[in-house]
């Protein structure tokens, strides 16, 4: 773990970018700032950000292929309140319609399936945590009778993991359903801004497609000091959410939330500006680059690891000792645990991560009762080193 002025800055299981610098907004902080209902018609409260709202909106419908007349969204606490709003606009445009999901994708999406009390199916997934088409299919055939609401994944939870949309839509069609009978809400929480950037995948996530809404979370990538989000959705979906002027306020009352943080676009703003469309290229590029150095020092240590395409979310084996995946702030889930590197994530950060890792296994195998756990359902046999799987990997050679 490293230091910074007794901050701790250091490798995480969770994706927060910690480089960042807003000193230069720290007199905001002098001010209430509420960005209370519609951020496209203003309120009555007068100290408010909805311009710069507006402006970080604009961006991302443009990274998101969708015209500034086609396009309505808002500034959100966080990916949740944007899956909310999301689902909610399925919903309501198919009140009988049953909600899919892959068995990866965030907890939220399940809670707000029973908030919403929707019928909610759990899709299979397939080993690198993408939803399994077959098993989608099968699902949709048995529930030809009702309009299909899907939530996709633009990277899963655990293990950064991109749903195919393209896929998704053609089986839709495969199995009957039309455009009018389905709506796809895509929780892109930290990859939704992160695809568009990389060119072997800048088209997979794109409002050109059949898609109604997408979310993305502002304390990931951009590395908003404050949790927030991003959701946009079709201008069209809005009717059915949409209500008339609230007096108290003079806003249209369109968003989950009444009041709304006037700090939050205003630090998004900031980070796009500061930052530009060459600066967050190179950070994308800079992360998938250090995640796949770390698996492949992981993997020469002999340790399994598994990257998607794509990602910068390295899984691994879940290490033994909770006090070092307290230290290292790791994720783990079952047998697996994760890293994600984010852009204030270093190469010698990841060194001494390995080298600590490696040390500690020591210890934790040195009296023989105990062996690497095998993570080959969790991960596929070809990234698992525990004395099965790597007995026949040797053989294979």
């Amino acid at each position: 773990m490293f230091f910074t002025n007794t901050i701790f800055i250091y490798v995480s299981g969770y994706p927060t970018n910690e480089e960042f610098n807003y000193e230069a907004l720290a007199p905001l902080l002098h001010l209430h700032l509420n960005n209370a209902g519609d951020p496209f018609h203003g309120s009555s409260f007068t100290l408010n950000s909805t311009s710069f709202e507006v402006s970080v909106l604009d961006w991302f419908a443009n990274l998101w292929d969708i015209e500034k007349n086609e396009y309505w969204g808002y500034v959100t606490t966080g990916g949740t309140e944007g899956n909310l709003h999301g689902l909610l606009l399925g919903r309501e445009q198919f009140p009988d319609g049953i909600l899919y999901a892959s068995q990866d994708s965030h907890y939220s999406v399940f809670k707000i399936a029973r908030m919403y009390r929707m019928q909610c199916i759990k899709v299979a997934s397939l080993i690198s945590g993408e939803i399994d088409c077959h098993d989608l299919k099968a699902l949709l055939l048995a529930n030809k009778h009702k309009p299909a609401i899907i939530n996709l994944n633009i990277g899963t939870t655990m293990k950064g993991a991109v749903d195919d949309i393209d896929l998704v839509i053609k089986t839709l069609h495969e199995t009957g359903f039309s455009r009018d009978r389905f709506y796809i809400h895509c929780d892109g929480a930290l990859f939704g801004i992160m695809l568009p950037f990389l060119k072997e995948a800048a088209s997979k996530i794109s409002f050109k497609k059949a898609i109604g809404s997408i979310t993305i979370s502002g304390h990931k990538f951009l590395g908003c000091p404050i949790p927030c989000g991003v959701v946009i959705t079709r201008l069209e979906h809005m009717k059915a959410l949409s209500r008339d002027v609230v007096e108290v306020i003079a806003s249209r009352d369109a968003t989950v939330t009444g009041s709304r943080s006037g700090h939050a676009p205003i630090f998004l703003w900031y980070s796009l500006q500061k930052k530009g469309i060459i600066g967050i290229k190179k950070e994308v590029e800079r992360c998938i680059m250090n995640a796949r150095y770390l698996r492949d020092q992981l993997g020469s240590a002999g340790i399994g690891a598994m990257l998607n395409e794509f990602s910068c979310t390295v899984v691994f084996e879940r290490p033994l000792d909770d006090e070092f995946v307290s230290r290292w702030s790791l994720a783990c889930n079952g047998n697996i645990a994760h890293v994600v590197v984010m852009q204030h994530v270093t190469l010698p950060m990841l060194d001494s991560f390995v080298s600590e890792f490696l040390q500690n296994r020591v210890i934790w195998f040195r009296d023989g009762l105990r062996k690497p756990q095998c993570i080959a359902s969790d991960v596929g046999a070809m990234h698992c080193t525990c004395a099965l799987h790597n007995s026949i990997q040797l053989l294979d050679i």
